[in-house]
């Protein structure tokens, strides 16, 4: 039994049968929201058995701080975080923690992301949503809003890392490259699920040769990226391909090859934008839908940007949106974009004090149930209230990003890019969303709200409507949003 934790039997889903175990219980196509509707009882700690594969999920913010200590437990790589290596290799996300190409590419882009290469990327930041704007003001007014949230995000990384654009303000159509990203990611939440199957393998063969053309051409444009550079380097050369192909490791002297340089790009092409724009995405969800915050976001930005709704904020105004990065914080707390990690034990030690792990077993952090134990976000911890106390204990539990040293490095840009984002679009626009629409979300090895569109009309600033209401007269939420009837006690 892979993941045997010293033969320990967890609570499980009922109906578990002798073959397939509890493959009954789960939905492949929509685990973590079937997991919140069904299976939120078995905590704070309950396995679910895929034929040989065991799944131990933590939902305990108590257990989960334990499992956070550094000293003690490390980054496990999950079967479905496995099933990216056939693309993502030993990149930062997927590396194991043994492998020397992560170390020496944490080493050599961590100067990547100080406050100074921050203060470059801030005016690319910046244009790149004057871009989305001009779309936007020549449109209908009704946009798809995680759509055009990946669209932002994909160009400001691509831009800001590689010096790549994508063309996503110039057609309607994805880049191809963004299918074959989006099938890659598909892919390997599938093999995470498949790898416990019997002729695993042969379904794993069958699933790359349906979508090899795609993922070839993931291959050729991340090396074509590559080699432009290498033909034309550009003049400052600190960028992340810059650092990535220019620099040596200032101790040991080590370079990143060519080929691991196109796992890299691929990792930050995808963590840089699916996780931001996801979070953009439910924040903007949770503000059409709570007309008081949404109040007190445009309150703020007319207090820093002032009359003027073009307003660009300066670097250091960003930090300056404090509600704003609330709204953030309090969206990835319900709904994180990254739903987990996998924790295992650097050598044999005891979790809660009654269960042995042995290097090799792992525990998923579920991060939708961690970040909603009642314990430390008291009985209201399924709703929506970016002035929600937080408490100290425990508090440091919600881990949108990851945790220790294999946390994700771009956090800062993340943040940094979606506070701007979300201050212009909102002092810039008045946003109404549909009442009638029932949340539904995407999951690939990321959560993104699938089909939200909104209503966008110019804002005059310091002219929204009164007393927290939104324009367009958006109703007050309810105790339970309409996209989760099946679900007896969350919020969500």
């Amino acid at each position: 039994m892979r993941n045997a934790w010293s033969g320990h039997t967890f609570p499980h889903p009922a109906g578990r049968r002798r073959w397939m175990k509890d493959a009954s219980s789960m939905d492949p196509d929509r685990p973590v929201q079937y997991i919140l509707e069904h299976h939120r009882h078995l905590g704070p700690i309950f396995e679910i058995v895929v034929f040989g594969q065991k799944f131990v999920f933590v939902t305990d913010a108590e257990l989960a701080a334990e499992l956070n200590d550094e000293s003690r437990f490390a980054k496990a790589n999950s079967p479905a975080l496995d099933g990216l290596r056939g693309i993502a290799g030993d990149g930062l996300f997927t590396a194991y923690n043994e492998e020397p190409n992560w170390q020496l590419a944490h080493d050599l882009l961590v100067p990547a992301f100080t406050k100074q290469a921050m203060q470059r990327y801030h005016p690319v930041m910046a244009e790149t949503l004057d871009e989305l704007f001009t779309v936007w003001d020549a449109g209908t007014g009704r946009v798809d809003a995680s759509a055009d949230m990946t669209r932002l995000t994909l160009e400001t990384i691509g831009r800001t890392g590689f010096s790549q654009a994508f063309g996503s303000f110039t057609t309607t159509e994805l880049h191809p490259f963004v299918e074959g990203m989006v099938t890659a990611l598909t892919i390997g939440r599938r093999k995470g699920v498949i790898g416990a199957l019997p002729a695993a393998k042969l379904l794993e063969r069958r699933l790359d040769r349906q979508h090899a053309e795609q993922l070839d051409y993931v291959n050729r444009f991340l090396d074509d990226i590559v080699v432009a550079r290498r033909r034309a380097p550009t003049s400052g050369g600190d960028d992340l391909l810059g650092i990535m192909l220019d620099q040596a490791h200032p101790e040991t002297g080590a370079r990143l090859s060519d080929e691991n340089i196109r796992y890299q790009i691929l990792t930050f092409l995808v963590a840089g934008h699916e996780t931001t724009s996801g979070a953009l995405s439910f924040a903007l969800y949770y503000l059409v839908r709570h007309p008081e915050a949404l109040a007190k976001v445009q309150a703020e930005t007319d207090a820093i940007l002032g009359p003027d709704p073009d307003a660009t904020p300066s670097y250091e105004q960003v930090a300056r949106f404090r509600y704003i990065r609330k709204v953030l914080d309090e969206a990835l707390r319900l709904w994180p974009t990254a739903p987990g990690y996998a924790r295992t034990p650097r050598e044999t030690t005891t979790l809660g004090g009654r269960w042995t792990m042995t290097p090799g077993d792992w525990a998923l952090v579920f991060l939708p149930l961690v970040q909603r134990d009642p314990a430390v976000w008291g009985e209201t911890a399924d709703a929506f209230d970016p002035d929600r106390p937080r408490p100290p204990r425990l508090a440091s539990t919600a881990k949108p990003f990851g945790t220790g040293e294999r946390a994700c490095i771009g956090r800062q840009f993340a943040v940094h890019e979606a506070t701007m984002a979300l201050a212009r679009i909102l002092h810039r626009y008045d946003v109404t969303g549909d009442p009638a629409y029932e949340l539904r979300i995407d999951e690939r090895l990321t959560l993104m709200p699938q089909g939200m569109e909104l209503t966008l009309s110019r804002r005059t600033p310091g002219l929204s409507a009164p007393g927290g209401a939104a324009p367009g007269g958006m109703p007050r939420p309810r105790s339970r949003p309409p996209g989760h009837r099946a679900v007896p006690k969350p919020s969500y």
